[in-house]
């Protein structure tokens, strides 16, 4: 099994491994269809996908698309734990050797938690530090940008003008330094904005709907946008803007589990009164 439809509260679902099915590319990871049962139109792009495990990076080793991109390139396999449980499981890869697990649980009436752990087998991380990516590929919303809690916890906007430019948002708290190779290639998690974000959190607006995204912790998570990075959008004539964010280990060890827990909300447009509130039930719950 590649894929499976999951049907719970207010939310219809589609969630597989990197394979190929149907209309849907090879490569793409994650929630490959998500809507809300007020609308039929997918959140994400429906060739690609959304929480997609994008890029494993060191900010040295690099040199081909199945290295820039092994997440999309290396084995990956679905299980289907219940009727609202879902696993992605990578064995370790081929460059890196890490290897991960990212379990989805859909919870009523409109949330999706993550729990996302891995493990380094090599200390094959040149800049001494393990990055991780993921893309979400949103599908040509009105507004293309991302909002979340700047350092003065004012609310700000971040809807970048070009693909690579100041596309990675840090934590008021991240001092880390990441180190590329001279000959390393451009890419949005080493070009920096000048904002800075106080909760772990962001929000994107798609019609009448919101996309909400929240994470257990500050340390090691960056938020990261692009305008364009899904693609075009020939229907209406617009880019399909990528809502991302990444997650840094310094000073990794091997054998070590890593991880993160977040949570997905995805439901009609709400106030930002009621997005603090959901953030704040369920990191206290």
């Amino acid at each position: 099994m590649e894929s499976a439809t999951f049907k719970v509260g207010e939310l219809t679902a589609i969630v597989g491994d990197n394979a190929a099915d149907a209309d849907h590319r090879v490569g793409y990871n994650g929630i490959w269809h998500l809507t809300h049962e007020s609308s039929q139109r997918n959140l994400f792009v429906p060739t690609y996908a959304g929480w997609n495990l994008e890029h494993i990076f060191d900010g040295h080793t690099n040199g081909s698309p199945e290295i820039f991109f092994e997440p999309r390139h290396a084995p990956m396999t679905f299980r289907r734990l219940s009727d609202s449980e879902a696993e992605l499981y990578q064995p370790p890869t081929p460059t890196f050797f890490l290897e991960s697990w990212t379990l989805f649980k859909f919870v009523e009436p409109y949330y999706i938690d993550i729990n996302f752990r891995f493990l380094a087998h090599q200390h094959v991380f040149e800049g001494g530090y393990i990055g991780l990516f993921w893309a979400s590929y949103i599908n040509a919303p009105l507004d293309k940008s991302i909002y979340f809690q700047n350092d003065n916890s004012h609310w700000a906007q971040l809807c970048t003008q070009r693909h690579n430019d100041e596309s990675t948002v840090c934590h008021v708290g991240d001092d880390m330094q990441l180190t590329f190779n001279h000959d390393y290639g451009d890419a949005l998690f080493r070009n920096f904005s000048p904002m800075l974000y106080q909760l772990p959190l962001f929000y994107g607006l798609f019609d009448e709907h919101i996309w909400i995204v929240m994470f257990d912790r500050n340390e090691g998570i960056r938020i990261t946008h692009s305008p364009s990075g899904g693609g075009t959008n020939s229907q209406y004539q617009t880019t399909n803007p990528a809502w991302d964010f990444q997650f840094i280990i310094p000073d990794y060890q091997v054998n070590t589990k890593y991880g993160f827990n977040a949570r997905m909300v995805y439901r009609p447009s709400c106030s930002r009164e009621i997005i603090l509130n959901e953030y704040h039930r369920w990191i206290n719950g």
